[in-house]
């Protein structure tokens, strides 16, 4: 069992902001946090990770992380963090970056092997792309075999093919080295392929929390769809208007009235619905 209970004062998008955290989170579960940017996701990461000071209390398990007189430093916390960034030593190949972390040659040889990395063992960080950066990476957080594998938006710089072939192997390590795992995204299909559980934050406080079909599956009423996306357009097409809405990779259009024409911005977040019981999968 891990019990987060913090407690820190941000300055958030909209001014100071309590950061107000108080979660029980079963061993082996994947979360997802979601948010809006400020609402203090990264920050908890941080925390948990040692890497920002908080008050309040951390236990994982029997051990005491943080408490009114204990704060143990990073090192000994037992957590792999995997950036968005990648964090490679540069002048390193992928299996030094590995071995840096734990000298267990066997390990860093099984992880290359899940990952398809073992050719590449002796190429350094400048020659891979980026999807073979981010497989080092998370194979280098495994390294010491961490209790809790925090990662902060790790495959929000690639594309959407990548992004889902290294959702899979994600999944695969989570569950072969049975790590209690944070994700932090904000890719709803992403949330729901990897989560066991979804917690919303918003200004710093818990607002949401379920499985992911609770929570991401927004749909009211007699709605069958639901989707948010930027309106970037609305012109008029002889005597009806259209609005030109990007959601996800896609861009849709959809008729909408005189007063939705006058009264949307260009810009907004919209949410587009329908009833219709007669969908098609093609």
């Amino acid at each position: 069992m891990i019990h987060i209970d913090i407690q820190k004062e941000l300055h958030g998008s909209s001014g100071k902001m309590i950061l107000d955290v108080n979660l029980e989170i079963q061993e082996g579960d994947f979360i997802a946090l979601a948010g809006k940017s400020g609402s203090g996701k990264t920050t908890l990461l941080r925390i948990l990770a040692g890497l920002e000071e908080a008050s309040g209390e951390l236990k994982i398990g029997h051990e005491t992380w943080l408490d009114n007189s204990t704060c143990k430093p990073v090192q000994k916390r037992g957590i792999g963090f995997v950036f968005q960034d990648y964090a490679l030593f540069p002048n390193m190949s992928v299996m030094q970056n590995l071995l840096f972390v734990k000298k267990d040659q066997d390990l860093a040889e099984h992880l290359l092997s899940l990952t398809e990395l073992s050719e590449l063992r002796d190429r350094h960080p400048s020659t891979l792309s980026g999807g073979q950066q981010q497989r080092v990476s998370l194979c280098r957080a495994l390294m010491n075999q961490p209790k809790l594998l925090l990662m902060d938006e790790p495959l929000s710089a690639l594309d959407p093919s990548m992004r889902t072939k290294l959702q899979q192997e994600i999944l695969m390590l989570h569950k072969e080295f049975d790590i209690t795992t944070i994700l932090v995204s904000h890719d709803p299909s992403e949330m729901y392929r990897l989560a066991n559980r979804v917690i919303v934050l918003e200004q710093g406080k818990a607002v949401q929390d379920g499985n992911p079909r609770e929570v991401l599956l927004q749909t009211n009423g007699s709605q069958k769809f639901s989707f948010e996306g930027e309106l970037l357009e609305i012109r008029k097409v002889d005597v009806i208007y259209v609005a030109v809405v990007s959601i996800g990779q896609q861009i849709v259009e959809v008729v909408v009235s005189v007063e939705e024409a006058e009264n949307l911005q260009l810009g907004q977040i919209v949410r587009v619905g329908t009833k219709a019981f007669a969908p098609t999968i093609s």
